[in-house]
């Protein structure tokens, strides 16, 4: 988001971002609806030269085999397949948690008028799994379990074909009932629209590159998406009680993700704004990571100093961060007080990594403002709240005249005879 369009008094940057996200965000619309008409109109054969054009993968056959899988889940080490495991647990039992609170409803709201609702899962969904940098095994975890635990009938998952082996392991461990080596614009346009090899789901989960955003945008429609996820972010909001060390090792431990990462700290304190800064510096000398960490930082990387508490407040809700830490006297206190988030960290101890990787809350969130309107993937996204209704004669009674009447005040008269009809006949009847 643009800082141009927050401009209250009380308010002084310390470091501001060099570069905004919303506009570095080349348009890619035009590549990618070509991608999708080729996909749709070509099936495997465009997948086939999308696969070789961008992931320079000579691929065939795109569905990863029993004895794949198997090979792929043999190659893990002991412990990373036990720390896997234990992130599906955990993400499994938050979303079990989570779904038992979604609770179908039957109600007579009038003397014979019964209203309700069902959840329904969706039949198939389709996740994608982003290659990326590194290995990221909790990727599919956290698309692909919930859709699981909600009782999704099939789950397909397309990772890119140069995607390491691990995150095939990763993707059966989670319970991908299908898994496909395809990556990109096409993997969005293959699950959305269906090839000889893929078939078409009813929704797509996961999170991508601007590539993947733009295909899920465009798709949209006959076939739900989750959410446009851009670039990751991560906000902190301190008082004069933040520590500098903590506060500048979780913004890069993040901005390592991606060179286009936003990171900031939002604080009443200059002193500790001050301090932060000089931290990030001193740490990037001797992170690892610093080639990409370095670069988020100079070029989105902000600290804001506000005058008040409220002024605070009021610019951490526009930011609406995807990943937001609170590091005050009274961390509780003041996440009540905060409404825009993808998910929010209470107190310094709830670092952001932990739920990126197994605490069990899912890493997949709103960026780039869509905390306001929205939260992160959840159970609940694989399921319907489809409703119904059900009559007897007293609600016919109670409802069809009022209908009726509607219905003439607004010359429909097809819907008045429809809801005549049946209170004419009672009437005969009795």
């Amino acid at each position: 988001m643009s800082n141009s369009t927050f401009a209250p008094t009380g308010i002084s940057f310390v470091k501001a971002p060099s570069r905004n996200q919303t506009t570095d965000n080349a348009s890619v619309e035009d590549l990618v609806g070509e991608i999708i008409r080729n996909v749709r109109e070509n099936g495997d054969a465009a997948v086939r030269d999308y696969s070789l054009r961008f992931d320079k993968s000579d691929i065939s056959v795109f569905e990863v085999s029993a004895e794949e899988r198997e090979a792929a889940l043999a190659e893990l080490a002991p412990q990373t397949r036990a720390d896997t495991e234990f992130a599906i647990a955990n993400v499994r039992r938050f979303a079990e948690a989570q779904l038992a609170t979604i609770l179908p409803l039957e109600i007579e709201t009038l003397p014979g008028v019964h209203l309700g609702h069902r959840v329904i899962p969706i039949e198939r969904v389709g996740c994608y799994v982003p290659g990326g940098r590194y290995p990221l095994l909790s990727a599919p975890i956290m698309t692909i379990v919930p859709a699981k635990v909600a009782g999704v009938d099939e789950v397909i998952a397309c990772l890119p074909p140069n995607a390491h082996r691990a995150m095939i392991a990763g993707c059966h461990l989670s319970g991908a009932d299908r898994i496909f080596k395809i990556g990109g614009a096409q993997a969005i346009a293959a699950m959305a629209y269906g090839t000889e090899s893929v078939p078409a789901v009813n929704k797509i989960v996961g999170p991508g590159n601007a590539f993947v955003n733009e295909a899920k945008r465009q798709v949209f429609g006959p076939v739900g998406i989750d959410q446009l996820a851009g670039p990751s972010e991560i906000f902190i909001v301190a008082d004069s009680t933040g520590d500098a060390e903590m506060i500048a090792t979780d913004m890069l431990a993040q901005a390592e993700h991606d060179v286009r990462t936003r990171v900031g700290l939002i604080t009443t304190d200059r002193a500790l704004a001050e301090a932060t800064l000089k931290q990030v510096e001193a740490q990037l000398a001797t992170l690892s990571t610093a080639n990409v960490a370095g670069t988020a930082w100079k070029d989105y990387g902000e600290i804001v100093v506000c005058d008040s508490e409220a002024t605070l407040i009021a610019y951490s809700d526009h930011v609406a961060a995807e990943h937001l830490q609170v590091h005050t006297a009274d961390p509780h206190g003041m996440a009540k007080k905060l409404r825009n988030y993808g998910s929010l960290f209470i107190g310094e101890l709830a670092s952001v990594v932990y739920s990126d990787k197994c605490v069990g809350t899912n890493h997949t969130l709103p960026t780039m403002g869509a905390g306001r309107y929205t939260g992160g993937l959840w159970v609940g996204a694989y399921v319907k709240i489809a409703t119904h209704q059900w009559l007897d004669e007293r609600g016919v009674k109670t409802v069809a005249p009022p209908a009726a009447r509607q219905s003439a005040s607004e010359t429909l008269e097809g819907h008045r005879r429809a809801a005549q009809l049946r209170l004419d006949r009672l009437q005969a009847k009795h």
